[in-house]
């Protein structure tokens, strides 16, 4: 609920996506940042925002900079273990720089982590394997690959589980989905899963990429075995698996490392081993921010508090 006296509103002013090379191509990229700029100025002109919050990416470029212009507190919110491009160059100007995990280098006043916000965890474990269809003794391994799903996780999965013994929940990406089939009755094959803290009560045990879901699997308190997206912007993936591995929450497998064999043999050894499975779900749980959004809500309410920009 709005704290009382102030109205949030999501304000984004997009410039047009990079892409292209020459001349040309600068300059119209130019002219449309710059153009982009323009209208958040004049926008923030118009509400006089008390503050405001800056989530990364390009398209939060051009209001965070027009809010440092007009002397609006700028809060600034960091999802992964690296500092975006965007980030980086508010960051001088920015009240706080909310951290979802530490970054080397980014210490001091400025800097706090407040983990990653994810909604509120599910907690009826008994509704929520009802709703796939679960036995109460039955152990399930969920596996995905954020919404779009990943290719790599999805073959080694269908071939490393296609005669396990335990049921399998995959969310494949809704792309992926007509391409591929079920190897059998125990393996529950979903293009998207809605209401997905469900699906992770759910399971006993999780194989995904390393995005910014981790905070949502430790909420849950479940191990994880973690595939990083090679291609993240400045190998964030594999900075944030790592600080869960750390942490004692998970296990790491490079997606270079990623067989069928090697994907068996890392959840077939968690599931015979309920103490160590036990241990990295208890770990989970501690690496868990589960007020990570009140937090970083307070921090924007703290920014407005210091007054209207002129």
């Amino acid at each position: 609920m709005p704290a009382a006296g102030y109205r949030f509103e999501p304000l984004v002013v997009r410039p047009l996506a990079r892409g292209g090379a020459g001349v040309t191509e600068t300059v119209r990229v130019a002219a449309t940042d710059a153009a982009a700029l323009a209208r958040a100025i004049a926008l923030l002109g118009e509400l006089r925002p008390a503050a405001a919050l800056g989530a990364g990416g390009y398209v939060a470029g051009p209001t965070g900079l027009a809010a440092v212009l007009r002397r609006a507190p700028l809060v600034l919110m960091e999802a992964d273990s690296h500092l975006g491009l965007t980030n980086r160059l508010l960051a001088p100007f920015a009240r706080r720089v909310c951290l979802a995990f530490p970054i080397k280098g980014r210490a001091g006043s400025r800097y706090r982590v407040y983990g990653r916000p994810v909604p509120a965890p599910a907690t009826d474990r008994e509704a929520a394997r009802a709703r796939f269809g679960m036995a109460r003794d039955e152990r399930c391994v969920l596996v995905f690959g954020g919404s779009q799903g990943a290719r790599s996780i999805n073959r080694a999965a269908l071939e490393a589980f296609r005669g396990a013994q335990f049921r399998v929940l995959h969310a494949v990406g809704e792309r992926n989905l007509a391409e591929l089939e079920a190897p059998g009755r125990h393996y529950d094959l979903r293009g998207y899963i809605p209401n997905f803290g469900e699906a992770l009560l759910a399971s006993d045990l999780v194989v995904a990429r390393a995005g910014g879901s981790v905070f949502e699997v430790a909420a849950h308190g479940r191990p994880a075995v973690l595939v990083p997206y090679p291609h993240a912007t400045g190998d964030h993936q594999m900075l944030n698996a790592r600080f869960m591995a750390d942490a004692g929450a998970a296990v790491v497998i490079p997606d270079s490392e990623l067989t069928p064999a090697r994907l068996a043999d890392e959840v077939g050894r968690l599931l015979a081993e309920p103490t160590r499975a036990a241990a990295m779900a208890n770990a989970a749980l501690a690496a868990a921010r589960p007020r990570a959004a009140q937090e970083i809500a307070a921090e924007v309410l703290a920014a407005a508090r210091q007054g209207r920009p002129r």
